[in-house]
């Protein structure tokens, strides 16, 4: 009986620590892609005056 509590007891700990690399993971490839983004825009504002007049 005291085996098949250690053996869930590891089972729970090693599939905790997956959900943690799994968030891991995600936390840097969506950090990644949200800078990249913010690097598009900067690149698709244009450098010089604007050439709306309001009048």
């Amino acid at each position: 009986m005291n085996t098949k509590f250690a053996a869930s007891v590891l089972s729970a700990l090693l599939y905790a620590q997956g959900l943690l690399g799994f968030a891991g993971v995600a936390t840097v490839l969506l950090r990644d892609r949200a800078h990249a983004s913010e690097l598009n825009m900067g690149n698709d504002m244009p450098s010089g005056p604007s050439m709306l007049v309001v009048r």
